[in-house]
C-alpha cells in the first residue's frame, strides 16, 4: 500500500506537500529564534542553551534537538526525492521541447528546481559554517553562538551566501505554500485568493526575518 502510493504521482506530491510544512513550520520557529539576537548576547546564549536542555529531565541533554534535527533530515531527503522524481517523470512525459511557449507560470514557480538546489546547498555549508564549525570563519567558538554569528556576517562570502539562499527560500514558500494547499485539497475558487495572499505574506515576513540578522550585522546594530 505504501508503495503503491509512493509511485503514484500524487503519493509523491503529497509527501512534498507534507514535508513542506514540516519544514514550514520549522522555519518559523527558527526564524523567531534567530531574532533573538537583537536583544544581546546574553538572550541569544541562552536561547541556544535551553534547545540543549528542552525536555529535560525526561530528555537527556541535546535529546529533543537530535530529534528536531532527525525529522528535519528526514522531510528534507523526503521533499528532495520526490521533487526529482516527479521532474524525471515530467521530463520523460514531454521528451521533447514546445516550438513555442508561453511563460504562464509565475518566476518563482519557473526556479523551484534551481531554487530547490540552492537551499539545499546552502543548508550544508550553514551547518558546516554555523554547527559543526568546519568552514566557519576566524576560529569556531561552541557555546557561543552569538559570536559566531556575528563572525559569519562580517564576512562579504557569509552574507552574500546567507542572502542568496534567503531570496530563494522566499520564492520557494511563495509558490509551495500554495502547491501543498492545492495538493492536500485545501484549495477551491472561493479560498485561491486568501491562501495566495498567506502565501505572500509568508514568504515575506520568513525573508525579511532572516535577513535582518546578516542585515543587523552589516549595520552595526549586532555587534
Amino acid at each position: 500500500m505504501t508503495r503503491t502510493v509512493w509511485d503514484s504521482s500524487v503519493g509523491k506530491k503529497t509527501v512534498m506537500a507534507v514535508s513542506g510544512l514540516i519544514m514550514l513550520l520549522y522555519l518559523v520557529v527558527h526564524m523567531l529564534g534567530n531574532l533573538k539576537i537583537f536583544f544581546g548576547p546574553g538572550d541569544f546564549n541562552h536561547y541556544a542553551h535551553w534547545l540543549r536542555t528542552l525536555g529535560e529531565p525526561f530528555l537527556h541533554y541535546e535529546w529533543a534537538l537530535w530529534i528536531i534535527r532527525v525529522v528535519l533530515v528526514a522531510a528534507v531527503v523526503a521533499h528532495a526525492t520526490a521533487a526529482y522524481q516527479l521532474s524525471r517523470r515530467d521530463i520523460r512525459a514531454r521528451p521533447s521541447k514546445y516550438v513555442h511557449k508561453k511563460a504562464r507560470a509565475s518566476y518563482a514557480t519557473r526556479t523551484m528546481r534551481w531554487g530547490g538546489i540552492i537551499l539545499g546547498l546552502f543548508i550544508v555549508w550553514h551547518i558546516l559554517d554555523l554547527t559543526t564549525g568546519t568552514v566557519h570563519p576566524d576560529g569556531f567558538q561552541a557555546g557561543h553562538p552569538y559570536q559566531n554569528v556575528i563572525d559569519t556576517f562580517s564576512t562579504w562570502y557569509g552574507d552574500t551566501v546567507y542572502i542568496v539562499a534567503m531570496l530563494a527560500l522566499g520564492l520557494h514558500i511563495r509558490h509551495g505554500f500554495w502547491s501543498a494547499a492545492q495538493t492536500l485539497g485545501a484549495g477551491s475558487r472561493s479560498r485561491d485568493r486568501a491562501l495566495k495572499t498567506i502565501a505572500n505574506g509568508l514568504a515575506l515576513v520568513l525573508t525579511v526575518g532572516f535577513l535582518s540578522v546578516p542585515v543587523g550585522v552589516m549595520t552595526g546594530l549586532v555587534s
